[in-house]
């Protein structure tokens, strides 16, 4: 019992601690997790799981693109990607598409990605 007592106190304090950016990416890899447990659930004809699932994917997103600083030019890329993730999320919720939501994920994984790499030259200037 105290060992997940324990790691859930790790995590909050770890985002207790994260600067702007590290939340961003938690945001990102919780998306990710969340997306692929979708997956999974469609792939098990668990409807009810992939639907939740789905949605804590698209609150997420949602919260991104609600904490766009639009004062700068990057901010209307970011909100033309999360536009274009929601409506590929709508699909694969309202469908089970499974090729959706892996869609979803490629575009994910690219833009964590490149977070990770933003923050990477941020850290070394």
């Amino acid at each position: 019992m105290a060992i997940p007592n324990a790691y859930a106190q790790y995590s909050n304090s770890k985002v207790l601690t994260a600067s702007p950016a590290e939340l961003t990416l938690l945001l990102y890899e919780g998306a990710i997790k969340f997306g692929n447990i979708a997956i999974m659930k469609i792939d098990q004809g668990d409807i009810e799981g992939a639907h939740v699932n789905i949605v804590k994917v698209e609150k997420i997103i949602d919260y991104l693109r609600e904490t766009l600083d639009m004062r700068f030019e990057v901010a209307k890329d970011f909100e033309r990607i999360y536009v274009y993730l929601s409506q590929r999320l709508l699909v694969a919720n309202t469908r089970k598409d499974k090729e959706a939501m892996e869609e979803v994920l490629m575009h994910l994984r690219s833009v964590r990605d490149t977070w990770k790499e933003v923050m990477k030259q941020a850290k070394a200037s």
